[in-house]
């Protein structure tokens, strides 16, 4: 480019026709161009040197509002800060190792996704340590629940720990801290959602005979509970609420167990039957070509009238294939995917017997070692609150929900169960005595 154009820029008013005002636009067009909230930190700016950086107040603000100044790196970081970046520093190393233990025990593209996942938490590690510069200082421990999610991820590798891994990521603090970048809050949403696909798998597998089980200890808790308790609250003897404990952990075991075989069987023969069959490729030789109702097949499965009369011109050999096959004969793949989720049915008996008869055992297991009256009423009480805490935190666990709030949501209903029982037990006794 020639210098000649140079010779035009005004360097101070002059006598020509271009006056002060006609060149005030092209300044202020320029402005945004190079003000400091805008400018990358490697592009030389004409910026006074004695002017300092924007705070992030006044970063936001203005026609750029929309480029957030709370990425910009701090001169001198406060003790708190520090603290709290080289903390974020430990867990994102953290993390990358929980989702490097967990790619060991994986196979095919689990693997390699868990990989790349371990692979994308360096550039928050770099963020941070960018942050800190000169303060890193020597590696800290990360948090105790990443801690102990990474020698989880180490030990026992299962989808147990994906859900978990899941909800770690659902609390990143990035998008509420103004030191971490947009990005970063971004990629933590990203993650949580490839870990949520990968656990998508292992709760399919897991909700059929783990759905019997769950809830079957959850009944044999509540149920049994509520029945001992209101004989109890009736007046009667330990050894007749030990007997009718024992007898309605049998009766509900082998009725949960016979109810689960007949639900699951009835279901998987439901599924089976819904699948279709060959038979348009099995007899459509011998179909009378003129008078038939093989279009009226397609239709049924959802083919439009177009569809099916070319798809059955097709079969009869006037014409090329050229459609989806699908619609001719479903693959078996969805009916066989709802077949595992549900379980067998023998895995489902067994399971939901196992696991009511487990449930229902608790409340009896201070009348078993011999105590009565109000200790044994408060310790089976204490032990069926301790069960219906852990079990409803293993469902919100796997569902990918707080725990906490499961455990909870579960002791309430059960010990609102018991409570109405023991009511009701109070009115029976005082009216048979």
């Amino acid at each position: 480019m020639s210098p000649e154009p140079r010779k035009h820029t005004p360097e101070a008013p002059s006598s020509n026709n271009h006056s002060p005002a006609q060149a005030t636009p092209g300044r202020n067009r320029r402005e945004p161009i190079t003000t400091q909230a805008f400018t990358a930190p490697d592009v030389p700016t004409r910026r006074n040197p004695e002017h300092s950086a924007p705070s992030p107040t006044a970063a936001r603000t203005g026609a750029l509002d929309h480029v957030p100044a709370r990425h910009h790196p701090v001169t001198q970081p406060s003790e708190a800060q520090i603290r709290r970046w080289r903390r974020y520093l430990a867990d994102e190393e953290s993390e990358a190792r929980i989702y490097r233990y967990l790619a060991q025990r994986a196979e095919g593209k689990d693997r390699e996704i868990l990989m790349q996942v371990a692979e994308a938490e360096k550039r928050h590690q770099q963020h941070w340590r960018d942050m800190l510069g000169e303060h890193v200082g020597k590696p800290v421990r990360p948090s105790l629940s990443s801690a102990f999610l990474q020698f989880m991820a180490k030990h026992f590798g299962s989808v147990f720990i994906l859900a978990m891994a899941q909800m770690a990521e659902s609390r990143s603090p990035y998008a509420e801290d103004p030191d971490a970048t947009e990005e970063m809050a971004a990629d933590e949403a990203i993650h949580e959602e490839i870990i949520r696909a990968l656990a998508t798998s292992g709760r399919e597998k897991l909700s059929g005979n783990f759905r019997a089980a769950v809830f079957g200890a959850n009944d044999g808790l509540v149920s049994n509970l509520a029945l001992t308790i209101g004989i109890t609250a009736s007046g009667a003897s330990s050894s007749m609420v030990l007997l009718s404990g024992i007898a309605g952990l049998l009766a509900g075991a082998l009725s949960m167990a016979a109810g689960e075989f007949v639900s699951v069987r009835s279901q998987r023969e439901l599924l089976d039957a819904s699948q279709p069959t060959q038979v348009t490729l099995r007899v459509a030789g011998d179909l009378d070509i003129d008078a038939n109702e093989l279009e009226l097949i397609y239709r049924a499965r959802g083919m439009d009238e177009e569809a099916a009369h070319h798809r059955a011109l097709e079969r009869f050999g006037y014409l090329d294939c050229d459609c989806d096959p699908s619609l001719s004969h479903r693959a078996n793949e969805d009916g066989e995917e709802e077949n595992v989720a549900l379980g067998t049915d023998i895995g489902a008996a067994a399971a939901s017997f196992s696991f009511f008869a487990s449930g229902a055992l608790v409340p009896i297991l201070p009348y078993i070692f011999g105590l009565s009256g109000l200790w044994a009423m408060l310790l089976s009480l204490l032990f069926v609150t301790m069960a219906l805490g852990f079990t409803g935190g293993i469902v919100g666990l796997l569902s990918g929900s707080s725990p906490m709030r499961r455990g909870l949501r579960q002791i309430l209903i059960g010990l609102g169960a018991a409570g109405i029982t023991y009511l009701l037990g109070l009115a029976f006794g005082t009216t048979l005595g």
